[in-house]
């Protein structure tokens, strides 16, 4: 079996790739480098070129293994995948690249008698933009749901805009997994798990970093970690436009207190509290049992994240937590959000295998890719997605190459430095004319 998984930022290969190995019909692969002789699915992987493309040091953090990695644009992507034989493409982008790329795997595949199966979803929590999230993932073969909850959504919002909810299947977040947490550890060790845009102002970003070094003060006795995505330079799904590394400059933190970066599988392993706002990681450190709390300090608000927790019991604030309380999770809560509560989840795929498995084996109709957008139903909102890939009306290129084809010339080799260091420089209130400068 041959694999292609899409991504356009590490998050998203990370759940690509790993989605991939939870799916795959037949022996699973492993998240770890193979030796030469080929063994189960064969992976290639393609990075859609843009400005969170991930280093190789955040592929090498996600340590997920590849038989070959491509840095492409959409045209490029499209190309190989009418050059190359595949049974199954995994699309991990936002909502506009899989809409674009279904569209125009739909015009690369016209005609053939056998295609590969397409796959999609979402790397974590579906907290804002659901309805035009999951209308611009319409068409694929199979569009994931990491869990009961989401799949009830997912298949409510295609339902009533009349369109085929047959795709959803529920699933689990890929990602879920390590050693259950047995007690604490020497030093008792809260880690803060941080995002790059949520909160997303500084006076809410520095209250966050406040409270931390505050709690760590107050505890001598703990360990005091601030998790980050992303180290100078880098970039992730969002861009991070206030990084908590500049930040913390103008503190003068205790010696108990540290920046950590790397996996987070590895960081939870010698945690006993994780605290977020609204972060996924919330999801793995309840899965692995581990005490778990969403702050309330900022309120609990749709443009935070955090009112997706409301019933969790894991809502907490700072004041809380520095008086000792640890939140106990509702079960019925974590059940339907596809965390198992027994720490393990050996089944919560095998809907997706079974599905992807008839399909490449004839069992089930491989109909065309019909996503629920065309020039009809959306012809004010659907050309612009698809021109921004370089696509036209139809899914097939426009003539001419372009830009991002090409060898970067002087101007987009200083944009893209500029995109990736202009933080480091304090330059926030430019950044989102380098962002749009990017996208030309």
């Amino acid at each position: 079996m041959r694999i292609a998984v899409l991504a356009d930022s590490d998050t998203r290969w990370k759940w690509g790739a790993l989605t991939a190995a939870r799916i795959a019909p037949g022996p699973p692969m492993e998240a770890a480098p193979r030796e030469d002789a080929q063994v189960g699915p064969r992976l290639d992987g393609f990075l859609l070129r843009g400005r969170s493309t991930p280093t190789a040091r955040q592929l090498a953090e996600v340590g997920v293994r590849a038989d070959s990695l491509t840095e492409v644009t959409a045209g490029e992507f499209l190309r190989a995948m009418t050059e190359e034989t595949y049974d199954l493409v995994v699309l991990a982008l936002v909502g506009g690249g899989v809409q674009a790329m279904l569209h125009g795997l739909g015009h690369a595949w016209a005609g053939r008698e056998r295609r590969p199966v397409v796959v999609t979803g979402y790397v974590g929590v579906v907290y804002e933009k659901l309805a035009d999230g999951l209308l611009l993932r319409h068409g694929a073969d199979l569009v994931l749901a990491n869990s009961r909850q989401d799949a009830e959504r997912f298949r409510a919002v295609y339902e009533g805009v009349g369109a085929d909810a047959s795709a959803v299947t529920e699933v689990a977040l890929p990602f879920l997994g390590g050693a259950p947490y047995e007690g604490e550890h020497a030093p008792y060790t809260v880690v803060f798990a941080a995002q790059p845009s949520v909160p997303d102002n500084r006076r809410d970003r520095t209250y966050l970093l406040e409270r931390l070094v505050r709690h760590a003060r107050q505890h001598p006795e703990r360990e005091v970690l601030l998790k980050l995505r992303s180290r100078p330079g880098e970039h992730t799904t969002h861009i991070e436009e206030l990084p908590y590394q500049k930040l913390a400059q103008r503190l003068d933190p205790p010696a108990n207190f540290r920046l950590v970066y790397g996996n987070m599988g590895e960081v939870l392993d010698r945690t006993d509290l994780l605290v977020t706002v609204s972060s996924t990681a919330a999801l793995e450190s309840l899965h692995r049992r581990i005490p778990t709390a969403v702050l309330t300090d900022l309120g609990v608000r749709e443009v935070l994240g955090n009112h997706h927790f409301v019933g969790s019991g894991c809502l907490a604030s700072w004041d809380q937590l520095d008086a000792g309380h640890a939140p106990g999770p509702d079960p019925r809560w974590v059940a339907r959000q596809g965390v198992a509560a027994d720490g393990g989840y050996a089944t919560a795929f095998d809907a997706a295998r079974e599905r992807i498995a008839g399909l490449l084996d004839g069992r089930d109709p491989m109909p065309p890719l019909t996503p629920y957008y065309t020039p009809r139903t959306a012809p004010g909102y659907l050309p612009g997605i698809l021109a921004r890939h370089h696509l036209g009306p139809d899914g097939g290129p426009l003539p001419g190459a372009p830009a991002a084809d090409r060898e970067p010339g002087p101007v987009r080799q200083i944009v893209r430095r500029a995109a990736r260091g202009a933080y480091r420089h304090g330059v926030q209130r430019v950044a989102p004319v380098i962002r749009r400068m990017g996208e030309l």
